[in-house]
């Protein structure tokens, strides 16, 4: 059971029970690995933790292989089946309602597109319209009775253009002769992509038009269920460390051991986020204002130390673990720069979709302190875009290897 809801996770975030998968040119492969490869890596770790039951390693492994042959095989016949269907001259008989430039597009998509071989029966030109089709004949309007006597249609779909939509249940009303499934071609236009789905809201039918990786299973669940554990671990084997660092900074300088200053996460909201102190006491006005610069003289020696090799981050875990924070993500910027990069930079709001994190792109590329912020954001736009539980792996063992070398880290 635990394995099947793992298994179902992955298989939602890579997509691997998409039909249109089956049919990309390139990834099917690396997707399917790595989604097997979280089910169980999820599986050895509750194998581990779990001592009521005893399991072979021979007997996951074979589950393993067989899982990922048993994928593969499911899909070649599926595809096996689709191109016989094909061959045998078994295709969908669509009638496309329209017939300007906009339904030629979608007609020819259609008819181009692998996932379910199509023919074209014709266009159905709309009152007011200028034919500008050439891939088959055109009817009117008037001719749908005629052609449902005919009953050589298998799918009507309405492609016109979002201008025309408050049309669609008037056009619905004319083709109900046909009784055959009726479609919309959803084009919003250039710029405009749809990547999730319709659903309905308490009665609202709304269309998901620019989602993010938050709104995600993966993202929500396993993202958060992996920071915590992370977090927890590292603060329980740091533990020595952190009260030896606690008891230094009180004895070397005066002021408190952790320094908290407000900063700017997940939607825009403002919380607080801990660091090791690493410079002398001074006004919040001061660092909530001011950059940190080589050779700072506010920092202290074992400041100097603890900024160089990051171990000041280190109670940025217990951000983590209350939630503000994830592991990796956007680094938390303060208020006042957050004012003035928003009134400078078009896209930095976008960073704020994704909770903000300890390390990230940007910075295992080089890209903190005082550096580039529009680079800065273009990483993290990268990040935005290609989020996933494997992304965020490969920049913890990257931040591991670079950010420890204190690169711009004073």
């Amino acid at each position: 059971l635990f394995t099947t809801v793992i298994w179902a996770i992955a298989a939602e975030h890579y997509g691997i029970k998409q039909i249109e998968e089956l049919f990309a040119s390139q990834g099917k492969t690396k997707k399917l690995v790595w989604a097997c490869a979280i089910t169980y890596v999820g599986v050895l770790a509750a194998v581990f933790f779990y001592r009521d039951a005893s399991f072979s390693r021979l007997f996951v492994l074979l589950s393993a292989i067989f899982l990922f042959l048993l994928t593969i095989i499911s899909r070649i016949s599926f595809r096996v089946v689709l191109a016989r269907r094909c061959q045998n001259g078994d295709r969908v008989r669509i009638l496309v309602i329209g017939a300007d430039q906009y339904a030629q597009r979608a007609a020819r998509s259609l008819v181009a597109g692998q996932v379910m071989p199509c023919t074209l029966v014709g266009f159905v030109r709309l009152a007011d319209q200028t034919a500008a089709v050439a891939d088959g004949p055109i009817y009117e309007m008037a001719d749908i009775e005629e052609l449902a006597r005919a009953n050589g249609i298998d799918d009507a779909v309405i492609a016109i253009p979002p201008q025309r939509f408050s049309e669609i249940p008037a056009i619905l009303s004319e083709l109900s002769p046909l009784c055959v499934p009726t479609r919309a071609v959803l084009d919003l236009g250039d710029g405009v992509f749809v990547r999730d789905r319709l659903f309905d809201f308490g009665g609202i039918v709304m269309l998901d038009l620019h989602a993010h990786p938050t709104e995600s299973v993966m993202y929500f669940l396993l993202k958060r269920l992996f920071d915590f554990a992370f977090s927890a671990l590292v603060l329980i084997l740091m533990s020595p460390l952190l009260l030896l660092t606690s008891v230094l900074i009180k004895l070397s300088s005066r002021g408190p051991v952790l320094f908290v200053q407000e900063r700017v996460g997940l939607n825009g909201q403002i919380f607080r986020m801990y660091k090791f102190r690493t410079m002398k006491a001074s006004s919040s006005r001061e660092s909530d204002t001011r950059w940190t610069v080589p050779d700072d003289p506010r920092r202290t020696k074992l400041g100097a130390f603890l900024r160089k090799t990051n171990l000041d981050e280190l109670p940025q875990f217990w951000n983590v673990i209350k939630g503000d924070m994830s592991i990796v993500g956007p680094r938390p910027e303060r208020p006042h720069f957050v004012e003035k990069f928003l009134r400078d930079i078009e896209t930095y709001h976008a960073r704020h979709y994704l909770k903000v994190g300890i390390t990230g792109w940007a910075q295992v590329n080089g890209w903190r302190g005082d550096t580039s912020i529009a680079t800065r954001v273009e990483h993290d736009l990268y990040y935005l875009r290609n989020w996933s539980l494997t992304f965020d792996l490969q920049i913890i063992l990257l931040t591991i290897f670079r950010v420890f070398v204190g690169r711009n880290a004073y």
